[in-house]
């Protein structure tokens, strides 16, 4: 009896042996990938420190491009300019940004977007600094064309926030992003308020020049992306980084070792014009095109609006304010009018407007998902754009401005994640750098028709944009692929 217990027990003990050698087989075999990674560390410190320091980099692009709103009045004047020649400098910054964009996206995808964003920062520092020397008009140009190519580099920092972020978090802290913008943008209409009256308009570029600066130094906090590393074959780098943000954030990594498939073909215009991303790419050039039409369209026509006092139409022609000399320099063609303090506020207000609907904003994009959102806040604006038309009072034009930047804002919100999501790591940054690409020619028109034609044919301006936006809302709604919620892909 005894013999035949112990003969059961050998038996069940080679059975359990049996049964955990196949276990600690797959434990050894067990893979996970950088998306498994992001997904299991969750989000934490290492997130935060990320949306704060990637996050910055609006403040930096927000000052550079809306110093030229700010800074419009004072080289009119300095400069005696016409219409056109005002219109052209902001034209010549878009016109840096759309070649520079493609190029640095090209270079992201092959090279990495940490160093492309550091390069562009750079670039942008130094040549903005040296536009507050400029002796003449032409230099002034020239110069601030080469800050749009470097601030085009900027998108990067877009890009590696979300290769970093979890998917249920990429629809909340992307939209958040505004808020830097939002700071930018403040920031330099209240500088230019009190240094540009005191010590001038070449002061205001160098002090505009220090948040660049500052930020640099800070992006040695920030890591490669654990995506682009996989990408080129570096799992090793890729590791270290997942595990640094999971010691961070006091989580734990997967088990098993990293795999991802190394792919020798990244950053290709013609993987774009792919049979299955060519109707998104079509659609999604457009709406970037028409967003930022819009967008500009409105920032430089609420200071024109000041400026010329365009309200119901009262002064559509060209005046001259001339404080000193004589009566023949009064015939200037040149309309000489400096901002008011009251002008700085009423920029300031329509400026708040951008993150006024930031909360259902983000509400729309988790909820309804990109393309509908965006479709929503695109005929919105193209509803707004035509209320301007309204005789009002000055009370009635912000809240009318106040708005109209609130749904750009918001639109602009959304393409930004849409284009980022929708795109595999082997393309995503050259997606998002056509798009910015295409975006500025938008913004290079945005000028001579808010400076030219809408001081002369003011309904006729503000229909063109309404009808650029309608193109916008439909082309939203009709595009083949919805991200909400889908998992950033790594091959097309």
């Amino acid at each position: 009896m005894a013999a035949k217990q112990t003969e059961q027990v050998t038996v069940i003990s080679l059975r359990k042996l049996s049964l955990a050698a196949p276990e600690s087989q797959q434990k050894e075999t067990r893979t996970f990938t950088v998306e498994d990674a992001v997904e299991t560390i969750g989000f934490g410190r290492f997130h935060i420190a990320l949306f704060l320091i990637m996050g910055s980099t609006g403040v930096v692009e927000a000052m550079e491009i809306m110093l030229i709103a700010v800074v419009s009045p004072v080289i009119r004047c300095e400069w005696q300019l016409e219409n056109w020649q005002v219109a052209l400098v902001t034209t010549m910054v878009f016109f840096g940004y759309m070649v520079s964009s493609i190029l640095f996206g090209l270079l992201a995808d092959r090279y990495g977007r940490w160093k492309i964003l550091l390069i562009s920062f750079l670039w942008g520092a130094y040549f903005s600094l040296l536009t507050s020397f400029s002796p003449s008009y032409i230099w002034f140009v020239f110069l601030r064309t080469m800050v749009g190519c470097g601030v085009s580099g900027h998108a990067q920092g877009l890009i590696i926030k979300t290769e970093f972020l979890p998917t249920k978090y990429r629809g909340y802290m992307l939209p958040l992003s505004q808020v830097f913008w939002l700071a930018g943008s403040l920031l330099i209409i209240g500088l230019a308020s009190v240094v540009i009256p005191t010590i001038g308009w070449r002061w205001l570029i160098r002090i505009a020049s220090i948040p660049g600066i500052i930020l640099i130094m800070a992006f040695k906090f920030i890591p490669e992306s654990a995506r682009f590393n996989v990408s080129t074959g570096n799992t090793e780098a890729a590791l270290t980084t997942l595990e640094r943000i999971a010691k961070m954030n006091h989580s734990a990594m997967p088990e098993g070792r990293l795999v991802e498939p190394i792919l020798d073909k990244r950053g290709r215009f013609a993987d774009l014009l792919d049979a299955k991303y060519l109707r998104t790419t079509l659609q999604t050039w457009v709406i970037w095109l028409g967003i930022s039409f819009a967008y500009y369209g409105v920032i430089l026509a609420s200071a024109e609006l000041l400026e010329r006092d365009l309200v119901c139409g009262s002064k559509s022609e060209s005046e001259v304010v001339v404080t000193g000399g004589d009566s023949e320099e009064s015939q200037s063609p040149c309309y000489c009018h400096l901002f008011a303090p009251s002008d700085y506020q009423t920029m300031i207000f329509s400026t708040i407007g951008e993150i006024a609907l930031n909360p259902l904003n983000i509400l729309g994009i988790n909820f309804l998902g990109r393309r509908l959102s965006l479709s929503v806040t695109m005929g919105c604006t193209a509803l707004f754009f035509l209320l301007l038309n309204i005789c009002t009072s000055r009370a009635g034009l912000i809240g009318f401005l106040f708005m109209l930047r609130a749904l750009v804002a918001a639109n602009f919100n959304t393409i930004y994640i849409y284009t980022a999501e929708v795109y595999p790591t082997t393309m995503r940054a050259l997606g998002m750098g056509t798009s910015g690409s295409l975006c500025r020619i938008g913004a290079m028109v945005a000028p001579f028709i808010s400076q030219v034609l809408m001081s002369t044919s003011f309904l006729g301006a503000l229909c063109l944009f309404s009808s650029v936006c309608v193109v916008c809302a439909i082309s939203a709604f009709t595009l083949p692929i919805e991200t909400k919620g889908r998992a950033l892909q790594q091959v097309k």
